[in-house]
């Protein structure tokens, strides 16, 4: 996990400097990182399937990944009931375009209240083709990082924010903030 989270540090760092190259190999580096610890973490760990299906979406290499992670939850019975796992799956619905599963995720992740509301929101508007409540919902995400005295890669970026950007993009939705935080990609 921690090799995972240092392999998503210089994938930040080196998206914010505008070597995107670095950047994509650096967030493959964290996706094969956070697959191993995905395999030897004990059940319910499902931290660990976000930080690879984000660092997939953010290196360029979604789809995959995303099949991998819905093919990873199809069977576990824990994960129906887990805002964590929720949120993963809401973001492998967008990668597949399955805006329907979304809603269903989007759902599991809103009483958990915060970070899980705001990012379930902007799923939720994502999937709905709504740019206005999507918007919004990326301003209240990024304001949310902005205030952070502390970031878990050790690097200011709005991560959540860029990934939902790279999928908004892909449906013409994209809101591109004028934030340090959530770069042009």
């Amino acid at each position: 996990m921690l090799a995972a989270i240092a392999a998503e540090g210089r994938a930040h760092a080196a998206l914010l400097a505008g070597d995107h190259d670095g950047a994509r190999r650096a967030y493959a580096e964290a996706v094969d990182a956070y697959r191993a610890s995905w395999k030897l973490a004990p059940p319910r760990s499902y931290g660990r399937l976000v930080g690879l299906l984000k660092a997939a979406v953010l290196g360029g290499a979604a789809q995959p990944a995303a099949d991998e992670v819905r093919e990873a939850l199809r069977d576990d019975p824990d994960a129906d009931g887990s805002p964590v796992a929720a949120y993963v799956r809401a973001v492998a619905a967008l990668v597949a375009g399955d805006d329907e599963e979304v809603a269903v995720r989007a759902a599991t992740m809103e009483p958990r209240g915060e970070a899980f509301e705001r990012t379930a929101a902007a799923m939720r508007a994502l999937a709905a083709g709504d740019s206005e409540a999507y918007a919004a919902a990326l301003a209240a995400i990024e304001a949310d990082f902005a205030a952070r005295a502390e970031h878990l890669t050790g690097v200011a970026i709005a991560d959540t924010a860029v990934m939902l950007e790279l999928l908004a993009a892909e449906r013409g939705l994209a809101a591109r903030p004028d934030s340090p935080l959530v770069p042009a990609l």
